[in-house]
């Protein structure tokens, strides 16, 4: 076999598609420095929950890893029906959950906010994109559950697992609550 030349290469960058369905099907394993990182689906040993991927810098938010809590915490209302909320963000649901939570009376919100896994306290309800990666990747089977993504005065957008139907709901219903939080690397 012929000896190539050895070069040095300073800044690489290398994209892929992480919907991919190699991804979806947990064929993609990729290293961290320190260790070992789950496939997509699997529990993120430290970090709190299930890995749902890697999730591109957008707006304010820099470039993170979502972590999905790996149960649900029940059913609760969105909350304040008839009221208009500034948790618009359909993906930053961080900073929707924020908004809810100093606002008071947003159970769905409230629960997320509060939820504690592996000593990471800073879990929040999924925006309506963040709820979308969870159902690309298949990590949620059924039921509907709330974004923290408000539609109007009287609705906030759902997801609906078992079909992957986006919609939305009065906010006076009760929907499950799946809380996540975002990991850095």
């Amino acid at each position: 076999m012929k000896n190539l030349p050895a070069f040095e290469a300073k800044n690489v960058n290398i994209t892929y598609n992480f919907f991919a369905a190699e991804a979806a099907a947990g064929q993609i394993h990729i290293l961290q420095p320190g260790g070992d990182m789950p496939v997509i689906g699997e529990y993120w040993i430290g970090q709190g929950g299930i890995n749902a991927g890697y999730v591109a810098a957008r707006g304010d938010v820099p470039a993170h890893y979502l972590i999905f809590g790996d149960k649900d915490l029940g059913e609760f209302k969105w909350g304040r029906y008839q009221e208009e909320s500034t948790a618009i963000s359909k993906w930053d649901g961080d900073s929707n959950t924020q908004a809810l939570v100093e606002a008071g009376g947003h159970p769905a919100a409230e629960a997320a906010n509060s939820y504690q896994a592996d000593g990471h306290a800073d879990f929040y309800l999924p925006a309506a994109t963040e709820l979308y990666q969870a159902w690309a990747y298949d990590l949620i089977a059924k039921g509907a559950y709330w974004s923290s993504s408000q539609r109007s005065a009287n609705y906030a957008f759902i997801m609906v697992f078992v079909d992957g139907y986006q919609g939305f709901y009065g906010k006076f219903n009760e929907l499950r609550v799946r809380p996540v939080r975002r990991f850095f690397i």
